[in-house]
């Protein structure tokens, strides 16, 4: 059975007050899929292009590996060379993926390829991040822990979206005191049979490809599969929502550090009875 998803709406480009009206305000996702067409990041970047100028820099890695209770908080499985790292997406698939890298720091040049664009809400200027993945390579079902307005520009190849709002939480298999459902649910090809809950699910789905961008609302779920080897860019904009401002604050500051302390004082036991605390909270909804 397949995931109950609609196709998330496209339009060619879009006005700032559109985007409030239609999109911002009712907290819907939207692909505008020409509206970069005049940063010089739309005809300039690409994998050899990154590979020329940040090749030389060592890069954090991450793969789909379990969540162990020694691993820190977004701590890198492994690190390479960009160089290297480009090579290997381009020769075949691979399960590392580079997640939420500031490259413009490390290389400022890329800054002068695009511009912040005015979409009436303030972006983050400080943390525009770089995502990178081979062919087939993806992530788990997750939200962010600050609950941003997120803008995610694609490019290179093919990529493949799946999003659900907050209200589909009792439906995910949601681990407890963490921002990721149940890692072992494959959304490309779910297991119903296995996760009947899912089946209550509703969602948005969309492929990326070069030069669209994707907002995803305040606290959307989103699970991201690399079609063919690409990278993308997410702008952010801080919750609006006062409700959604206190989830953010609330994550940030307790949550996450009361799963830090647990998971010294319990180690794999705590990382055990949350996934199967995920299970028994969510059977309840079938």
């Amino acid at each position: 059975m397949k995931l109950n998803l609609q196709d998330i709406p496209r339009v060619k480009t879009i006005t700032k007050e559109d985007f409030i009206n239609q999109y911002f305000k009712p907290q819907k996702p939207v692909v505008i899929e020409h509206f970069i067409k005049d940063w010089p990041a739309y005809t300039k970047w690409n994998l050899d292009y990154i590979k020329k100028v940040a090749g030389d820099k060592t890069v954090p890695l991450y793969d789909d590996r379990p969540v162990h209770y020694k691993d820190g908080f977004n701590q890198a499985h492994a690190k390479m060379k960009m160089s290297d790292y480009v090579d290997l997406l381009q020769r075949k698939p691979t399960r590392y993926r580079i997640f939420l890298w500031n490259i413009f720091k490390e290389v400022p040049q890329l800054q002068k390829d695009f511009k912040f664009p005015d979409f009436g809400l303030r972006l983050m200027k400080k943390l525009p991040m770089l995502f990178f993945g081979g062919r087939d390579s993806y992530t788990f079902m997750h939200y962010d822990i600050d609950f941003a307005n997120i803008f995610h520009f694609h490019f290179e190849g093919k990529k493949q979206c799946i999003l659900f709002d907050q209200k589909q939480n009792k439906y995910l298999y949601k681990v407890p005191h963490s921002l990721i459902t149940r890692e072992d649910i494959d959304f490309n090809n779910p297991d119903i049979k296995k996760w009947p809950a899912l089946k209550n699910a509703k969602g948005w789905i969309c492929d990326l490809n070069h030069g669209e961008v994707l907002y995803m609302p305040e606290g959307y779920w989103h699970y991201m599969r690399y079609i063919t080897p690409g990278f993308s860019m997410s702008l952010r904009a801080i919750a609006r929502n006062p409700k959604n401002l206190s989830k953010a604050i609330y994550n940030i500051f307790v949550m996450r550090n009361y799963d830090n302390f647990m998971r010294r004082l319990k180690g794999q036991k705590w990382i055990d009875y949350k996934n199967k605390k995920a299970i028994s909270d969510t059977n309840r909804y079938i």
